[in-house]
């Protein structure tokens, strides 16, 4: 054999090795809250067919913030109940994997079985045909996930289309103390008495729920996406004013644009990210509320665990403010929120990632409304502008107020409060966003 032939065989030997490496997924681990990607050998999830090797690379399809701890599950939990999450993936793939918290617990949780499909409809708790997927976590079928952490499931093979909803079960026989949960969700989803996880009929599932419990993460493998778009905020990201079960948010309406833009070829060179929402209805960027961990943490707190502890995370969305300037105690010094802004774009930089900043919006004829409080939300608002917090910014206040009285929201896209948009007002949001922004030079020095 020449020297040449046998350079040649060891790259065909080492590229061989590489690409199944690349096949090979485990995604489980304990934490306080930051998600991790980790890559090992180990047994693929049970119950799975057999498919090839896919390719592709990890994002986020779908996440939610935890909230706090679920009023009346204190000392039950939801033993003896199977836990349906419907939620919607914004982006597809040929493997999934979940997050699982126990964040507000003050037990251990103790999953005995998990299940993972393609929901049959939307707003559906039955499963499309040959959807279902057990899912394990290092192999092993049930998991228990200590009291403040969190636990990623294995990887599991399943295609999953973009643009659909997906269901995700838990089954815990044993209490474990209160409920990590997000409340505001839009979506329904559901329970069961008993171990219902791998039902594909949706036909035990009787009782309904508008709040996602234990579940805050769903990863795909996926040629979609190269990376993911984390957008932190209030009810006004949260999207409390939306049609239930509709996926109206205004970051569902950007996930739509980024979706039809990479399929344009013209603007193959635009962003090819999925969007994951992190928005908490009632959420101030500097104050928090009460316990340990904090029910509903300030934007300060949260940031590392909700945006950058996700998956793959290629740009970050900030769109708090308005609360700490409308609820109690009134924050009046707007200096003392944009130092906060900055403050999180500075944790954003120091992992590379480009920031984009939103405008706050006008919220006059609300029940909150004080003349003075709007001088604040102007100030914040100059600032943004002046291009010294983020590296860029998307004027949503210019897109959603009254032209007539910029103190308000346009009518057009007012929800009724005078301060959460309509399904019309979403979308309009959506529509003022830059895509292009989203990816740019190296973040600025600010």
């Amino acid at each position: 054999m020449t020297k040449r032939h046998g350079y040649a065989l060891l790259s065909a030997v080492i590229a061989m090795i590489v690409a199944v490496s690349a096949a090979i997924y485990v995604g489980v681990g304990f934490d306080d809250g930051a998600a991790r990607d980790t890559l090992a050998g180990g047994r693929g999830p049970q119950n799975n067919p057999a498919a090839p090797a896919s390719t592709g690379v990890w994002v986020g399809a779908w996440s939610t913030a935890p909230a706090g701890a679920e009023p009346g599950t204190e000392t039950q939990g939801m033993a003896g109940r199977s836990v349906r999450n419907v939620v919607h993936a914004g982006v597809g793939g040929t493997a999934a994997r979940v997050t699982l918290s126990n964040l507000y617990g003050q037990q251990p949780l103790n999953i005995t079985h998990a299940s993972i499909a393609v929901a049959a409809t939307a707003n559906n708790a039955a499963a499309a045909a040959d959807t279902m997927r057990r899912l394990t976590f290092g192999g092993n079928p049930s998991v228990i996930v200590p009291p403040g952490q969190q636990v990623v499931s294995d990887a599991a093979r399943l295609l999953i289309p973009h643009n659909t909803d997906i269901l995700v079960t838990t089954y815990s026989p044993t209490p474990s103390g209160p409920v990590t949960y997000h409340p505001t969700a839009r979506q329904i989803s559901y329970t069961a008495q008993g171990d219902r996880t791998e039902d594909v009929t949706g036909v035990p599932y009787a009782a309904q729920t508008r709040a996602w419990r234990y579940l805050t993460a769903v990863d795909v493998l996926s040629n979609e996406s190269e990376g993911t778009v984390v957008v932190i905020g209030d009810s006004l990201t949260d999207g409390v004013t939306a049609s239930m079960g509709e996926n109206r948010r205004w970051t569902d309406a950007l996930a739509g644009r980024l979706r039809d833009r990479a399929r344009d070829r013209d603007a193959s060179d635009g962003p090819r990210y999925s969007v994951i929402n992190q928005g908490i209805s009632g959420n101030r960027l500097l104050a928090g509320g009460g316990g340990r961990p904090a029910g509903n943490p300030s934007g300060l707190n949260r940031f590392d665990r909700d945006v950058l502890g996700r998956t793959n995370v290629k740009a970050v969305v900030i769109a708090l403010g308005v609360n700490d300037i409308l609820r109690t105690p009134h924050v009046t010094d707007a200096d003392k929120i944009t130092a906060g802004l900055r403050e999180l774009t500075r944790r954003a930089h120091d992992r590379g990632l480009r920031v984009i900043g939103a405008t706050l919006m006008p919220f006059q004829g609300h029940r909150g409304y004080r003349p003075h409080l709007e001088a604040t939300r102007q100030a914040v608002n100059a600032q943004i502008r002046s291009g010294d917090i983020f590296d860029d910014y998307v004027d949503f206040d210019e897109a959603l107020r009254d032209p007539y009285n910029p103190r308000r929201l346009n009518p057009l896209y007012d929800s009724g409060d005078h301060l959460h948009p309509s399904d019309r007002g979403y979308k309009e949001m959506a529509k003022k966003f830059d895509l292009d922004m989203l990816k740019g030079a190296a973040p600025a020095e600010l």
